[in-house]
C-alpha cells in the first residue's frame, strides 16, 4: 500500500509552510503580462523573483524562485564569493558548474542557469518540493520496502549514467537525495564530485565518513592505487540500508580515524535485518563488499539479483512506477527556520541585492581605485573572468538549430536508440559560453 506523510501535533506540524495555499495566491497576485528580455541579454538576478529561503549548506544557501517571463518555478543555490575565496571553496563550486553543465537526466537535479553579480555566484537548478530523504527520517517516516526498492533502482540509474560520463559523486547519502512531489528520488549535491577518464583513480579523502567506502580510507593511508566509481555504490548500500532501518550499518562518526576506520572495515560484519527478504539481504551485501573488485557496481550488476528480477527498468526510467511513499503535496518539505534567518539574521539578505549592490557601486565610483584588500580584490577578478555563464535552454535549442533539416535515422542524428533502463546518448551540443583557462592553481580542483 502507498504510504503518505501523517501530520503530527506540535512544532513540526503548525510550522510547516502551507506550499500549496500559497502558491495558489501567487498565481492570483501574478501580472497577466509577463516581462520581456532581450534575448541576446545573458539570464541574470533580476530574471528571477525571489519567493522564500529553503536550505543552506557549506557552500551555500538554497531559495524558491520564479522567472518572470515563463513563470516557471525553480530552486536558487547562491554563494558569496568572499566568503568562497576565504574558505578556498572557490575550486569546488567550479567543479560543481563545469560538472552539471555537461550532464542531464531524470533523476538528477539538472542545472538551468548558472549566472554572477558583483556578490554572489548563482545555480538555478530543478526545483523538488518532496523534501530530502534526511528530513524524512527525522519526521520518522517509516518507508515501506517497495519505496525504498524504487529508490534504489532511480539511484543505480542515476549512478550508471554519471559512471558513464567518467562521474564520480563522492556524497551519496540521504541528505542528498531529494524527492519531487510524485516521490520520485533525484540525486543532488556536486560540490565534490570528481571526474577521472582513461583509467585514472581518484585519491583525494572525500565524502561523508559513514558513507564512505572502505578503499577512499585506505588509499589515504597507503597510497595504493586510489578508487573509482565503485566507491558511489557502496553510498548507495549505507543508504539504503538506512533508510530501510532507521541507522547505518556502521556506527562510524566524524571523529572516527581514518585507521580506526581501516580496522573496523576488517573486524566487524554487518547485521541485517531478520525480517528483510533473501534476496535483498543478499543484493545489499554485494552493495556493502569491502572489496570493490566484487562489488556490485552497475546496472548490469543490479539486473543480475534476483530481488530487481521483476523491476521494469523501461519504466523505471520513464517514472511510471508507483512510488511507495508520495511526499504531502500540501507542505514545503523543509525546515521553517531557513526564511526566519534569511529575514531577520542574513547580514546581506537576497531580498535586498538590488539596492545594496546600488550603493555599493556608487561608493565604489567615490573611492581610490586601489583596493583596500589587494589579495581579495585580485581573487573577486580571477572569479569573475573564471566563472562559467549557463543557459540549457540556450544550449538545447542551439542543438535543434544544427539538427535542421530534420533527418531520419538514428545515426543521422547522431542519436543512439535507448537502452534498457537509461536515456539515449546523444552528441554532446557545443557550449554557448567557454571557461576562461585558469590563473590561479587555487581554482583548480584535486580529484
Amino acid at each position: 500500500p502507498r504510504q503518505t506523510e501523517v501530520s503530527r501535533f506540535g512544532w513540526q506540524a503548525t510550522s510547516m509552510f502551507h506550499w500549496g495555499k500559497w502558491k495558489k495566491r501567487m498565481g492570483a497576485n501574478s501580472s497577466s503580462k509577463r516581462p520581456v528580455f532581450d534575448e541576446k541579454e545573458d539570464v541574470n538576478f533580476d530574471h528571477f523573483q525571489i519567493l522564500r529561503a529553503i536550505g543552506k549548506g557549506s557552500f551555500g544557501k538554497v531559495c524558491i524562485v520564479q522567472k518572470r517571463d515563463t513563470e516557471k518555478m525553480y530552486a536558487m543555490k547562491y554563494m558569496n564569493k568572499q566568503q568562497c575565496i576565504e574558505r578556498d571553496e572557490v575550486r569546488n563550486v567550479f567543479r560543481e558548474l563545469e560538472i552539471l553543465q555537461e550532464i542531464e537526466h531524470v533523476f538528477l537535479v539538472n542545472l538551468w542557469y548558472s549566472f554572477q553579480d558583483e556578490e554572489d555566484m548563482f545555480m538555478v537548478v530543478d526545483l523538488l518540493l518532496g523534501g530530502d530523504l534526511r528530513y524524512h527520517l527525522q519526521q520518522s517516516v517509516q518507508f515501506s520496502e517497495d519505496a525504498v526498492k524504487l529508490y534504489l533502482c532511480e539511484m543505480a540509474l542515476a549512478l550508471d549514467y554519471l559512471q558513464s560520463q567518467h562521474i564520480i559523486h563522492r556524497d551519496v547519502k540521504p541528505d542528498n537525495i531529494l524527492l519531487d512531489e510524485q516521490g520520485h528520488a533525484h540525486l543532488t549535491d556536486f560540490n565534490i564530485a570528481t571526474i577521472i577518464k582513461d583509467g585514472e583513480r581518484a585519491t583525494a579523502l572525500a565524502g561523508t565518513k559513514p558513507y564512505m567506502a572502505p578503499e577512499i580510507f585506505q588509499s589515504f593511508v597507503s597510497g595504493g592505487t586510489g578508487y573509482a566509481f565503485e566507491v558511489d555504490w557502496w553510498s548507495l548500500g549505507v543508504t539504503i540500508f538506512e533508510v530501510l532501518r532507521g541507522w547505518r550499518p556502521y556506527d562510524i562518526h566524524a571523529s572516527n580515524s581514518v585507521e580506526s576506520l581501516i580496522q573496523l572495515f576488517s573486524t566487524v560484519s554487518v547485521q541485517y535485518s531478520p525480517a528483510w527478504p533473501k534476496d535483498l539481504v543478499s543484493l545489499l551485501r554485494k552493495l556493502l563488499t569491502v572489496n570493490p573488485e566484487h562489488r556490485f557496481s552497475s546496472v548490469s550488476d543490479m539486473q543480475t539479483s534476483p530481488y530487481l528480477a521483476d523491476v521494469n527498468w523501461d519504466a523505471v526510467y520513464e517514472k511510471k512506477m508507483e512510488a511507495g511513499f508520495v511526499p504531502n503535496k500540501g507542505r514545503l518539505h523543509c525546515d521553517p527556520t531557513f526564511e526566519l534567518e534569511e529575514m531577520i539574521l542574513e547580514s546581506r539578505p537576497l531580498h535586498k541585492k538590488k539596492k545594496r549592490l546600488a550603493k555599493n557601486r556608487s561608493r565604489d565610483n567615490s573611492k581610490d581605485s586601489q583596493s583596500e584588500n589587494d589579495y581579495l580584490q585580485e581573487c573577486l577578478e580571477v572569479v569573475q573572468q573564471e566563472f562559467m555563464i549557463f543557459n540549457r535552454r540556450e544550449v538545447r535549442d542551439s542543438f535543434l538549430v544544427s539538427l535542421r533539416p530534420g533527418p531520419t535515422t538514428p545515426a543521422e542524428t547522431g542519436t543512439e536508440r535507448p537502452k534498457p533502463g537509461g536515456p539515449p546518448t546523444t552528441t554532446r551540443p557545443t557550449r554557448t559560453r567557454t571557461r576562461v583557462p585558469s590563473r590561479s592553481p587555487s581554482l583548480r580542483p584535486p580529484s
